[in-house]
């Protein structure tokens, strides 16, 4: 029984529900949308369609730049191909859980997209030459788009045009953290038009601050949802590839899910 638990968060929401929608999550990575939103959704489970799009789900061919060999260190995995058809198996697992749908786009991740024209030649023997983001702190979170990139925001809004329905919401990260993934998948999330949510990327959150320009661009308000869930943990930790490098020790910390909404 639906009591208008969901209004809260948002009126638009409430009325999805109520009338057995469809909520569409987008995600930039294979987890980013449980860890923010899992609370929510487990809590929209049975009572509406669930649909998980993820933008990047995938890697790309060595050589890899140091921030992604080191990224592929912090998960124990030696090949980044098998690390992320292990993370895509993650995925597919912990939504089948939450009986959501998933939808992997298949775009290679920021640490492993490469320059145009840059497959070949001596300068690959140097792989931060030939990548479009070579460092991580310098690059990946410095929070600019390559100009190579800018086009994937509206081929990645197109796609994601094809799952809305007539009662449908989409929830859109808010690029906490300034990552050029979470951003990309922020700007292509913001063309969408319709009924829109954004959600505090997590963990991120904890210790980076939102982004208040574009909070008062979009005349945005907050409102949280549930800390005390013993749901989402689980969910959690179904992405075991990541746990350790997200979360020091393992130790997921249980706090409020924030939404923004217009």
């Amino acid at each position: 029984m639906i009591d208008g638990r969901f209004a809260d968060l948002s009126a638009d929401l409430d009325r999805v529900v109520r009338r057995g929608g469809r909520c569409t999550f987008l995600s930039p990575h294979l987890d980013d949308a449980v860890l923010s939103c899992g609370s929510l959704m487990a809590g929209l489970a049975g009572h509406c369609e669930i649909v998980v799009a993820t933008v990047f789900t995938d890697s790309g061919p060595p050589p890899h730049t140091r921030a992604a060999r080191s990224y592929l260190r912090q998960c124990a995995w030696a090949e980044a191909d098998r690390l992320y058809a292990a993370r895509r198996a993650e995925d597919i697992q912990v939504l089948d859980r939450l009986g959501a749908r998933h939808v992997h786009l298949g775009e290679p991740d920021a640490l492993f997209r490469m320059r145009r024209h840059a497959c070949s030649g001596p300068w690959r023997r140097i792989p931060e030459l030939v990548h479009r983001y070579p460092t991580y702190r310098f690059d990946i979170a410095r929070g600019h788009i390559a100009r190579a990139d800018r086009s994937l925001v509206e081929k990645t809004a197109e796609r994601l045009r094809e799952l809305t329905a007539d009662d449908s919401m989409f929830f859109v990260p808010l690029g906490v953290g300034r990552h050029v993934d979470h951003l990309i998948t922020r700007a292509a999330g913001t063309r969408l038009g319709g009924r829109v949510l954004f959600y505090a990327d997590f963990p991120y959150n904890r210790s980076h601050p939102v982004d208040q320009r574009f909070v008062a661009r979009h005349n945005l308000t907050p409102a949280t949802w549930r800390a005390d869930a013993p749901d989402k943990e689980p969910l959690i930790r179904g992405y075991a590839s990541q746990v350790e490098a997200l979360f020091p020790g393992a130790v997921i910390p249980r706090v409020a899910e924030t939404y923004y909404r217009r």
